[in-house]
C-alpha cells in the first residue's frame, strides 16, 4: 500500500507541474474545502521551505557564485530596488488615499522573495533554472533583513508586526525548515534523495496544491458578491507581476537574454505566503484577497509567456549567430 502510494506521489512530480494552475479554481470551486485548508497554510508554507532546502543543488549555486556580479545585482535589485520604488510609487499617490490594507499588500507584493517553484516554472519553459535557483537562496537568506526595513518605510506603525518581531518570525521560519532539511539530507544521504528526486517534486506539488486551495479562501464568495472589484484587483495583481517582469527583462537584458528572464520571471512571482505566514496567517480582509487573487499571476505565467520566452531567447541565439 506504501508503495503503491509512493508510486502515485512520484507520478505527480513526473507529470502535476501543469496541474497547478488547476488547483486555483478548485480552490474557487470548493470554497469549503478552502476555509478548512486556510488555518493550514503556515504549516505548508514551512513545508515547502523544507523542501526547497532539501533539493538545493549546490553544485549549481556554488558555479553562479564563481561569477557573482550579476547575482548580487539581481538581488539588490529585486529585494530593495523594486520595493523601494514601490514605496515611492505609494509616496506619490499618498498612503491615506490607497489605504493601510492596500499599501499592506503592495508590501507583501514587493518586499516578499520569490516563489519556491521559481526554478521550476523556468525549467517548465525550458530554460536554465540555476541562476533562479541561487537567487531564491539568496533572497530568503536576507529576507529577515530587508523585509522588516521595508515594512518600516512602507507601513510603519501600520506594520501588524513589530520590526523586530517580523525579523524573528522570518528567521524562524527560514531557520527552522533548513535545521529540518539538514537533518533529513544527513540521514537519508544525498544519493537516495537524488534518487527519489521524482518523489520530492511529487510532495511538493501536493503541498503546492494544498497552499493554493487554502489561499483560495472567500475568492468565490468575493466574486460572487462584488465581481467588477474583485476582477479590477485580479488584475491589478497581473500588471504588478507583468511591471516587475517588464522593467527588470529591461534593465538585465544587455548582459544574457536567458539569464535576464530568469531573473525577471523569479522577480515577477513573490512568495506571498511566507508574508502571510510570518503575519500568523491573518491579514486584513482587502489585504488576504489581494493575497489570494495574486497566485492567478503565479501559477498561470508560465501557461501565458511560453511563446513570447521561446521568441525572446530565440531572438537572443539568432543575435549571437549573426555576430559571430
Amino acid at each position: 500500500m506504501i508503495r503503491m502510494l509512493a508510486v502515485a506521489v512520484a507520478w505527480v512530480g513526473r507529470h502535476g507541474t501543469a496541474a497547478l494552475a488547476v488547483s486555483i479554481f478548485i480552490g474557487m470551486a470548493l470554497p469549503a474545502l478552502s476555509e478548512h485548508l486556510r488555518p493550514y497554510l503556515g504549516v505548508s508554507v514551512f513545508s515547502l521551505l523544507v523542501l526547497a532546502f532539501l533539493r538545493v543543488d549546490t553544485a549549481a549555486i556554488k558555479l553562479r557564485l564563481r561569477r557573482p556580479t550579476l547575482l548580487i545585482t539581481a538581488l539588490l535589485w529585486m529585494m530593495l530596488g523594486v520595493p523601494l520604488i514601490a514605496f515611492a510609487g505609494i509616496s506619490m499617490i499618498g498612503p491615506d488615499v490607497l489605504g493601510p490594507e492596500m499599501v499592506l499588500a503592495l508590501y507583501i507584493a514587493t518586499a516578499a522573495p520569490p516563489v519556491l517553484a521559481a526554478p521550476a516554472f523556468l525549467y517548465l519553459l525550458g530554460l536554465d533554472g540555476t541562476l533562479s535557483l541561487a537567487l531564491s537562496v539568496a533572497a530568503m537568506i536576507v529576507t529577515p533583513l530587508s523585509a522588516p526595513f521595508i515594512g518600516e518605510l512602507m507601513l510603519g506603525e501600520a506594520l501588524p508586526l513589530s520590526i523586530s518581531g517580523l525579523a524573528a518570525k522570518l528567521s524562524l521560519l527560514l531557520a527552522g525548515a533548513l535545521f529540518v532539511a539538514l537533518i533529513i539530507r544527513r540521514i537519508a544521504g544525498l544519493d537516495r534523495i537524488s534518487r527519489g528526486a521524482n518523489l520530492i517534486s511529487g510532495f511538493n506539488v501536493l503541498l503546492l496544491l494544498i497552499f493554493a486551495i487554502a489561499a483560495m479562501d472567500g475568492v468565490a464568495a468575493s466574486f460572487a458578491d462584488n465581481p467588477v472589484f474583485t476582477l479590477g484587483l485580479t488584475a491589478l495583481t497581473f500588471c504588478l507581476a507583468f511591471v516587475q517582469i517588464g522593467v527588470t527583462l529591461a534593465l538585465f537584458s544587455p548582459a544574457n537574454r536567458e539569464d535576464a528572464y530568469a531573473i525577471a520571471h523569479t522577480c515577477g512571482t513573490r512568495n506571498m505566503g511566507l508574508m502571510v505566514a510570518a503575519f500568523g496567517g491573518t491579514l486584513p480582509e482587502l489585504t488576504w484577497l489581494w493575497f489570494a487573487v495574486g497566485q492567478f499571476p503565479i501559477y498561470m505565467l508560465p501557461m501565458i509567456l511560453k511563446p513570447y520566452v521561446r521568441w525572446f531567447c530565440r531572438l537572443n541565439l539568432k543575435t549571437a549567430s549573426q555576430q559571430t
